[in-house]
């Protein structure tokens, strides 16, 4: 006979994780639909970027502004806005 008490500890740790990392995925989602909200319901372009100047996140005034669509700005560098002698010195 096999003791199946830490196997089945084991498995009710990884599902409980499992659910967890559901909510949080959920949660987050929901979150990014509230911050695009909020972007897209300001009048100016708006540009979220990280620490490499890469956007990750832009509302439909930009959009509108700039006549690209939001898979077009997204992943690219901030530089492709700016007039070619301020790119340059902006990396």
């Amino acid at each position: 006979i096999r003791d199946l008490t830490q196997e089945k500890a084991r498995e009710s740790e990884i599902i409980a994780k499992q659910v967890a990392a559901e909510k949080l995925s959920t949660e987050l989602r929901e979150n990014q639909g509230i911050i695009m909200g909020i972007l897209d319901a300001a009048f100016h372009a708006l540009f979220v970027i990280d620490e490499n100047c890469i956007i990750q996140m832009v509302n439909k005034k930009s959009c509108e502004v700039f006549g690209w669509t939001k898979e077009e700005f997204v992943g690219s560098n901030i530089n492709i806005i700016m007039p070619a002698y301020v790119a340059e010195k902006h990396d």
